[in-house]
């Protein structure tokens, strides 16, 4: 069980440390957009979409990675204040019946609309944008498959606290 969550944890670990590159990427077109239009009085359609694809991108699959660090918001203000075996109950149950549920949902709610993308090839509606649309809605399958996995690891390490297997 130790390796399967060292193994989901890297993922997570991986992709959002490669994910964060994109954050340059997207500050760096956005001020050579800015320069272009204003400086140059030019620009592309396909450069400015690109900043909102690069957005999508680090926010939807860098959310396991955010999950993973435990950056995402808690409404419970009584976490802090558990022990650390309260605190692997509320991370199992919020695993089970939000996380899950949730990223299910999504998948669910969002397949025939990426499957409808991609049988398209649906690219850009302006004229000069990018052609990968579909890849783009992919991320809706992507981003929950992600945080399911991550969810796996955060629930078998549940597990191995409430147990009293593994300690943090």
């Amino acid at each position: 069980m130790k390796n399967l969550i060292r193994i989901l944890e890297s993922l997570a670990e991986v992709t959002g440390r490669v994910i964060a590159w994109g954050t340059l990427l997207m500050v760096l077109v956005t001020f050579a957009v800015v320069v272009l239009r204003y400086a140059l009085d030019t620009g592309w359609i396909a450069m400015q979409e690109s900043i909102t694809h690069l957005h999508s991108l680090v926010f939807m699959l860098g959310a396991a990675y955010t999950l993973r660090h435990q950056g995402h918001v808690r409404v419970d203000i009584f976490y802090q204040k558990f022990s650390e075996r309260g605190r692997a109950w509320v991370n199992l149950l919020g695993t089970l019946l939000l996380l899950f549920p949730m990223m299910s949902f999504i998948v669910w709610i969002s397949w025939e609309y990426v499957t409808e993308s991609w049988k398209v090839m649906e690219g850009s509606r302006e004229a000069g944008g990018l052609p990968g649309v579909f890849l783009l809605k992919t991320l809706l399958l992507l981003m929950p498959v992600a945080m399911m996995l991550q969810g796996l690891a955060l629930l078998l390490r549940s597990l191995q606290i409430i147990r009293g297997d593994e300690h943090g």
